[in-house]
C-alpha cells in the first residue's frame, strides 16, 4: 500500500515537471522545436450569454420523480435550467466524444461558466473545476424500501485531455442537514475512456427529504481545458434495481456525416458545376439500442431548404432491426439533381428521425429520436464542422501554414474567415500575414495575394473573424490559403478533430520548402470565400500590358480605346480599390470619367479573348 502511494506521488511529481518543461518550450521559438502542433483551447474569450428566464438558483417548486436528462433538449452550450442550476461551467456538446450513449453530453474541464480558466495565474494549479448541480428534488416520503437509485453514464478524455492520477470526478448528495456528502468518486488514474454506466443508491434517511440535490464535481488542472470528463443519461427514480440497468430507449447519437464529398460547405455556384461529383456517396448517422431486447423501427431522412421549408429529398426505411445493446448505422444516398435555389446561396437542413416505442414512465424519450445538421451552400469553402476541439499553431517566427482547396471552375476569392482561438496568452491585435498561393506539383507555389492582419477573437465560441482582400484574387483551379507567423508568440487557429476531410490538405513551411502535414487527423478552421470580380481574368487568357490601348494619357476626364468590342473595363485606384466599372455598348470606344479625381489609376479590360492592363493618369 505504501509502495503504491509512493509510486503515485512520484508520478504526480514527474507529471508536473513534464508540464513545466512543456510550458517553457512553448515560450521559446527556436527552429529546434518548430513544427505544426495541436494544443488545448482556452475558452476565456467566450461568454455564455444564455438567459435563464428569471430562474436564479433553486426553482420555486422542487422537481418530482422521475428526474431524467440526456441533454438532448438543450439548445445551447449550457445545461437546461429545468433540471440544473445555472453557472455550472459544463459544456453541452455532441462533438467531444465518439462513443457516447445518445445525442449530446455534458463535458467537465478547467473552464468556468463564462469559459474563463478557474486559475489564470498558475498553469500547474489544481483544484475543483466544473460543478453540475441539480435543482431541488422532492424525495419526501421515500424510504430505503422504495429502492431509489441515481444512474448515469460517465467517461474520461474523449477528444479532450486524459485526467491524471490526482484528478477525479465525484458525485455528492445534499442531506437534510445542509451538507454535501461524497457518495461516489472516480480517479483519473483508473479512468475508463469508454462510457460506463454507474448506479448509486439513495437509502440514507438524511437524503430522503423535500429539497434533495445531487451534484457532479471535477477536480484537476484549473488553468484551461484540461483533465476532461463526460456525463450522459442522468436518471433518478424509485423502484429501480442494479440488476435491471437497461433503459427502454433507442437514441440517435453521432453527428450526421457530411452531405458533400470533399467539403462540409462550399459556394452554391461551385456546387452546381457538377452536383453528382460534389455530393458524398452516402450520408450517415447511427442509433443505439439501450434495451436488453431487439427493436424494430422506422427511420426517415429529409433534406430541406431552411428558409422556405421546401423538401428536396425524403427517404423512409422501414423494419430496421436493431440488436439489443448494439448500435446501428443509418445511411441514405443523396439525390444530386434535387438541390436548387433561385439566388446564389442556400442553407440546407439534413435530418434523421426514428419512430420508436421508447418507454420510461412519465419521461419523454422522443427528444433523442431526432438528429440534424445544417449545410451551407453560400459563398465559402470549409473542411471543418464548425467546432474546435483543439487549436493548431506553428511555433516559429516566419513559419507558414497553408490549406489546399480545389475549385470546380475558375473563380475569384474575396477573403477568408479564420477561427482564431485563445491559448495561454491573449494575442488579440497581434499582426500576422494572410496568404493566398497558387499550386505547383501538388504543393503551394507563388503568392497570388497577401495582406497584413491583426488577430481577432470572435465574440462567441467557435466563431470566425473575417479578413477581406482589398482586391479579390483570380484563381483558375487549385489554390492554398493560410497564414505566416510574424511574432514570436504563436497564433492559434481552431482545429476540428471530428471532421477529417481536411487532413490531407494541410501544408507547412519552416524555411524555403513546403511539406505536407501527415500526422494530424483533423481539419483547420479556415474558410476562404468567393468575392467580387477580381483584377485579372480567371480563365487564364493572355494578359497584354501596354501604354497605348487607352488614350489620351494623361487624360482630362475622357478615355478612348483602340480595341473594338470590349465587354468590361475595371478601373482601380493605385492602392488596389475598384472605383469604377464600364460595360461598353456595341461599337462604343470612349467614356467620360466624371467621378474620378485627379491621380494615377490602373485599367483592366477584356474583349473575351484577351485582357488589357494599363496605367492611366487623370489630370482635369
Amino acid at each position: 500500500m505504501k509502495q503504491t502511494s509512493l509510486s503515485n506521488s512520484l508520478f504526480r511529481i514527474q507529471k508536473k515537471v513534464a508540464v513545466l518543461i512543456w510550458i517553457l518550450l512553448i515560450a521559446q521559438s527556436t527552429s529546434l522545436y518548430a513544427q505544426l502542433r495541436i494544443v488545448p483551447i482556452d475558452q476565456s474569450n467566450y461568454i455564455d450569454t444564455r438567459q435563464y428566464s428569471g430562474e436564479n438558483n433553486l426553482r420555486t417548486e422542487a422537481v418530482t420523480l422521475p428526474f431524467f436528462d440526456d441533454f438532448s433538449t438543450t439548445r445551447t452550450a449550457s445545461p437546461d435550467t429545468k433540471y440544473w442550476l445555472p453557472g455550472s461551467g459544463v459544456y453541452i456538446n455532441n462533438s467531444l466524444t465518439t462513443s457516447h450513449p445518445s445525442r449530446n453530453i455534458a463535458t467537465f474541464d478547467g473552464l468556468n461558466a463564462a469559459g474563463i480558466p478557474y486559475n489564470l495565474n498558475n498553469q500547474l494549479g489544481q483544484g475543483f473545476t466544473d460543478t453540475l448541480t441539480s435543482q431541488a428534488i422532492n424525495l419526501t416520503g421515500k424510504t430505503a424500501a422504495d429502492s431509489v437509485y441515481l444512474s448515469f453514464y460517465w467517461s474520461a478524455k474523449g477528444l479532450g485531455e486524459l485526467p491524471d492520477s490526482s484528478d477525479f470526478l465525484s458525485l455528492e448528495y445534499f442531506n437534510r442537514d445542509n451538507q454535501w456528502v461524497t457518495v461516489w468518486q472516480q480517479n483519473g488514474f483508473e479512468a475508463d475512456t469508454t462510457f460506463k454506466q454507474q448506479f448509486v443508491a439513495i437509502t440514507n434517511a438524511l437524503y430522503l427529504h423535500a429539497a434533495f440535490q445531487f451534484r457532479f464535481r471535477s477536480f484537476g488542472r484549473n488553468s484551461g481545458a484540461y483533465d476532461t470528463w463526460h456525463v450522459d443519461y442522468v436518471h433518478l427514480d424509485a423502484k429501480r434495481s442494479r440488476k435491471q440497468p437497461y433503459i427502454f430507449d433507442v437514441a440517435t447519437r453521432k453527428a450526421i456525416s457530411p452531405l458533400l464529398k470533399r467539403y462540409t460547405a462550399m459556394p452554391l455556384r461551385q456546387y452546381l458545376v457538377n452536383p453528382a461529383a460534389a455530393l458524398s456517396d452516402s450520408i450517415k448517422t447511427d442509433i443505439v439500442n439501450h434495451f436488453n431486447n431487439f427493436n424494430v423501427l422506422t427511420s426517415t431522412f429529409t433534406l430541406t431548404d431552411v428558409k422556405t421549408g421546401k423538401e428536396f429529398q425524403r427517404n423512409v426505411q422501414r423494419s430496421i432491426f436493431v440488436e439489443s445493446l448494439k448500435s446501428k448505422t443509418l445511411s441514405v444516398k443523396p439525390a444530386p439533381s434535387a438541390i436548387s435555389a433561385p439566388g446564389d446561396s442556400i442553407h440546407l437542413l439534413a435530418r434523421f428521425f426514428i419512430t420508436t416505442t421508447d418507454t420510461i414512465p412519465n419521461v419523454n424519450l422522443k427528444n433523442n429520436d431526432t438528429i440534424s445538421s445544417r449545410i451551407s451552400l453560400t459563398d465559402y469553402f470549409a473542411f471543418d464542422d464548425g467546432s474546435a476541439e483543439y487549436g493548431i499553431q506553428v511555433n516559429q517566427r516566419l513559419g507558414r501554414v497553408a490549406v489546399r482547396y480545389i475549385l470546380s471552375k475558375p473563380d475569384t476569392i474575396g477573403g477568408v474567415r479564420i477561427a482564431i482561438v485563445p491559448f495561454n496568452r491573449d494575442v488579440a491585435g497581434q499582426n500576422f500575414t494572410i496568404q493566398f498561393l497558387s499550386s505547383k506539383n501538388g504543393k503551394p507555389d507563388r503568392v497570388l495575394a497577401q495582406r497584413s492582419a491583426a488577430a481577432s477573437y470572435a465574440s462567441d465560441r467557435n466563431g470566425f473573424a473575417d479578413y477581406r482582400l482589398n482586391t479579390p484574387v483570380a484563381v483558375p483551379d487549385t489554390f492554398y490559403v493560410g497564414w505566416q507567423q510574424i511574432n514570436e508568440q504563436p497564433l492559434t487557429v481552431g482545429f476540428d478533430r471530428n471532421s477529417t476531410l481536411g487532413k490531407d490538405h494541410i501544408f507547412y513551411n519552416l524555411g524555403t520548402e513546403w511539406a505536407r502535414e501527415q500526422s494530424l487527423n483533423g481539419s483547420i478552421m479556415i474558410r476562404p470565400y468567393i468575392g467580387a470580380k477580381a483584377m485579372g481574368v480567371v480563365t487564364g487568357r493572355e494578359e497584354v500590358t501596354s501604354e497605348n490601348w487607352f488614350y489620351p494619357n494623361p487624360s482630362n476626364g475622357t478615355i478612348s480605346w483602340k480595341v473594338k468590342n470590349l465587354n468590361q473595363i475595371h478601373i482601380y485606384s493605385k492602392d488596389g480599390r475598384l472605383v469604377e466599372t464600364i460595360l461598353p455598348q456595341r461599337d462604343q470606344q470612349s467614356q467620360e470619367l466624371r467621378r474620378l479625381k485627379d491621380g494615377l489609376y490602373i485599367l483592366k479590360a477584356s474583349d473575351g479573348k484577351r485582357s488589357f492592363v494599363q496605367k492611366l493618369l487623370i489630370l482635369k
